[in-house]
């Protein structure tokens, strides 16, 4: 498999999140992508330049506990302290390992998707998944933003 080249470590870290489509089998999956900066010495560009396929994470579009998007078009993935955070329950991912350790969610992980970084572009290398396109599919309009039921405001 060839790998595909998705988008810039600096486009994520700019708009925060990323996402696209691909086809796993007979399914399309959505994907999106968070900046990571997990590694020693913290901080904005840390990951990159201590460990460049640690400057992004690449996660399957949902939350674990209800089929919620955590990246919605025009809106993006709600992060927060380098959380995802699910905009329905408010369950918070790290961006980096995926765990949830909190909210309805809480002693689930998110289903992470291989990217790997080179010379500051993202590149899709999972090999169970086909890249279709940049952006979510439309879903007839029915996901104008979940019905909330977290205590947290965003």
């Amino acid at each position: 498999m060839t790998d595909y080249r998705l988008t810039t470590v600096e486009t994520v870290r700019e708009t925060g999140s990323w996402a696209f489509t691909a086809r796993e089998g007979d399914e399309d999956r959505e994907v999106f992508l968070v900046p990571c900066a997990d590694e020693p010495g913290g901080g904005a560009g840390a990951a990159e330049s201590d460990n460049p396929d640690r400057a992004v994470r690449a996660w399957i579009n949902r939350c674990t506990h209800e089929d919620q998007r955590l990246h919605r078009e025009g809106v993006g993935a709600v992060t927060r302290g380098g959380s995802v955070v699910c905009p329905k329950h408010g369950s918070a991912f790290d961006a980096c390992d995926g765990s949830c350790d909190n909210g309805e969610a809480a002693g689930t992980t998110l289903r992470e998707i291989d990217v790997a970084v080179r010379d500051g572009a993202v590149f899709l290398t999972d090999d169970d998944l086909t890249y279709l396109y940049e952006g979510l599919p439309d879903d007839d309009g029915d996901d104008d933003g979940p019905s909330s039921s977290s205590h947290l405001t965003f």
